[in-house]
This record gives C-alpha cells, structure tokens and sequence, in this order.
C-alpha cells in the first residue's frame, strides 16, 4: 500500500513510453509544448542528432520526436536519462514536477484534488468496485473493456491516473473514508481468477486500514436509495462539501446545503441496510475461499 512501492509496481507494469495529452487541457498542452521545446534546445545544443539520442537514452526517434513537438508526455524516466546524455546538470530532471502536473486527464486530476483535500469521503458504487479500491490489473481489465475501445496508450493513462489517486490513503492525518460495495461486482471475475483474487485480497487489506469503513450491499436485500447508480460525498476542514448522484439533480456536482442534506440521507440509509464493516470483511473473506 505504500506510495512508492505502488510507483514502482506501476511503473513495471506500463509498457507504453509516453502519455498523449488532454486535448481538453489547454494549460497542460503548453507546459508539454515548453517542456518539449526545451529538450529539443538542449539537444541541437550539444550536437546531437535525435535518432542519436533516442538510442542514448533507450527511446525510439518516433517518440523522441513527438515528446520534443509536445504531443506526449515525457515519463519521468525520460527527463532523467535526457538530463544525463545531454549534461543538463539537473535542469532537465527539474521539469519532472511540472510534468506531474498534466500526466493525467484534467477530469481526473479535478477528481484528485479534492479528494486530496477532503477530510471525509464517502461512496457508494453499485456496477464495479470502486476506483479507488481498485488494482491495477482490474483497474486494466475494467477500462480496456470499454466500447468503443480505448487506444492502449489511453488505457495505461488512464490506469495510471487511478492508481495515482490511492496516494489518499497515506494521507498524514488521513481523512475517513467509507465505501459501500455491492456484492454483484464483487463475484464478477474480472480478468479472470488470479485477478479477481488479488482484487478481493486487496479490498481485504485496504478494509483494514483505521481510516478506512468498508461495506458490502448483499444482492439479497430490500431495494434502496442507490439503486439509480453512484454516489459520491466529500466533506472538507472548512466545513464545506459537495456531492454528486447519477440518480439526482441531472448527476451533476452540488454544493447547496439543501441538495447535499438529500445526498446524505440516501448514503446514510445505504450505509445502515449493507452488511457492518465486519461482517462485510468476513463475506469478502469467505468469496475469497470459494476459488
């Protein structure tokens, strides 16, 4: 669960060299394009002819061209190597922290920031385990299943942005996290048996963790408030929140104190019908042992 060892098992993970960027993000297009453009400076600087230097750094010339032209963002990896053939002294590896800024498609990002921020987060998810609860082998199966398909380059963006929020979990203090799961996704083997096991095991260990509340909906129950889909609720330090609910107010995001009291009543009523965090360990435990 740590965050750097998640890094690490990610980045052993993606096979891909470069991410496209968000054509929706107009402020991350130009820090690519100025990112790009500096490594193409640095690189006429020294002399050196790119397909030289993509055999330098381990890259094909094709990417190297579409890094420095800002259509792919350079991996971390990337600005390293680069920095070291061209003899940047650092200058290169430094633009590391801006290119983390715009690795990931706005939307997610958005997403991120304010469960970053949140010091209580609430969900409910009703057809698949929830994003934040997922591995990164369901993580890959559950988004490369998508119609029309994804380009494999999307698919490990897109898997990598998910991982990366998992960061809230090693929040100092962390923020209390409650999640409610129904059963149905849960007996889905979603890319096939060992990765439906490492899924369960994981959603064990996550449902663990102090800050964590993990609840399971049995299929075998009265109907309930999220039976119309998702529902989502962060809650800030400044007393603040906000909310959202494919079934309510067109599934957009609310803040108003009215609308939101509507959003707590129906989590409230999920959470008091769906199995104790116990029991729900106890049932994903006893899933687990079926296989």
């Amino acid at each position: 669960m740590a965050v750097d060892a998640a890094a690490e098992t990610l980045k052993g993970e993606m096979s891909g060299q470069g991410w496209q960027v968000d054509p929706d993000d107009e402020w991350g297009i130009a820090v690519i394009t100025t990112v790009g453009r500096q490594l193409k400076l640095r690189r006429e600087a020294v002399g050196m002819r790119a397909g030289d230097f993509a055999k330098a750094v381990g890259y094909g010339e094709d990417m190297v061209y579409k890094i420095e032209s800002g259509k792919r963002i350079p991996r971390p990896e990337y600005l390293d190597k680069a920095d070291d053939v061209l003899g940047a002294g650092g200058l290169l590896s430094a633009m590391k922290e801006d290119v983390q800024k715009v690795r990931y498609p706005k939307k997610v990002c958005a997403l991120a920031e304010m469960e970053a921020k949140a010091v209580e987060i609430g969900l409910y998810e009703c057809n698949i385990i929830a994003g934040l609860l997922q591995t990164a082998e369901h993580a890959r199966a559950v988004i490369g299943a998508a119609q029309p398909p994804y380009s494999p380059d999307d698919v490990e963006r897109m898997v990598a942005a998910r991982l990366a929020r998992r960061s809230v979990f090693e929040r100092v203090p962390a923020p209390s996290i409650h999640f409610v799961l129904e059963e149905a996704p849960l007996r889905r083997q979603v890319g096939g048996t060992m990765v439906w096991r490492r899924q369960l095991e994981h959603l064990l260990e996550v449902g663990q963790l102090n800050s964590v509340s993990l609840q399971v909906m049995p299929t075998n129950t009265d109907a309930h408030p999220g039976l119309d889909g998702r529902i989502e609720l962060l809650k800030f330090s400044d007393g603040k929140a906000v909310g959202r609910s494919d079934g309510l107010f067109n599934g957009r995001p609310v803040s108003d104190p009215k609308q939101l009291r509507i959003l707590e009543l129906q989590y409230g009523t999920i959470r008091a019908q769906a199995l104790p965090p116990r029991e729900s360990l106890a049932f994903i435990q006893k899933l687990l042992g079926e296989t």
